[in-house]
């Protein structure tokens, strides 16, 4: 099992602010193999957002969850969503009010599903289609070359469509429990480098 090493998303990197690390975990939640849950059971800052049924999503409810845990959060935010978490956070950043946007440091979205894609889930419409235009904060869109819930090509635009930065990992599948990433080393550099802009 790799040992967690921790990175530079501890704290902002230009304030030496503690950062509250939001995860958001997408369909059935995070199991403890998956990258999300090595974060939070090893670093203080991490929380999981519950978001209530993870196995039949409500889009308000998931949003919801979001905004309550920005608005309680005790320092900065970013979120670090997985899958269906994305789409989640996509939602939400839609309908905040600027007072929570502005908690927050940026998003790293890792995986997101393409829910256009013929023959998705059918859970995963319950969030589309997503709102237009960018996300108000710095936004990092994690993807694999391999990952079955949506292609480079869509994910790529997508980062596109949010006014996001793209980062294509290689060959990691769906980027979770199952690519055997362990506590994910690149991407606690993914995001240290997000906050660090």
């Amino acid at each position: 099992m790799n040992q967690y090493r921790p990175h530079t998303f501890v704290q902002a990197a230009t304030t030496a602010r503690p950062v509250r690390c939001l995860i958001i975990p997408g369909l059935n939640g995070s199991g403890p193999d998956h990258w999300q849950t090595r974060w939070q059971q090893c670093r203080d800052n991490c929380v999981r957002v519950d978001l209530g049924d993870w196995e039949s999503p409500t889009r308000a409810r998931w949003v919801t969850a979001i905004a309550d845990a920005v608005t309680e959060a005790d320092a900065p935010v970013v979120l670090v969503g997985h899958s269906l978490g994305c789409l989640a956070i996509i939602w939400w950043a839609a309908r905040a009010r600027s007072a929570e946007r502005t908690k927050v440091l940026g998003a790293m979205l890792v995986a997101p599903p393409d829910v256009g894609q013929q023959g998705c889930d059918l859970r995963l419409l319950r969030f589309a289609p997503l709102p237009p235009g960018p996300l108000p904060f710095p936004t990092l869109v994690v993807a694999s070359a391999d990952d079955r819930y949506a292609s480079l090509t869509r994910s790529r635009k997508l980062a596109q469509d949010l006014g996001a930065t793209f980062a294509d990992i290689g060959r990691a599948g769906h980027i979770n429990a199952l690519s055997g990433l362990g506590d994910w080393q690149e991407g606690q550099a993914l995001l240290g480098s997000l906050l660090a802009r």
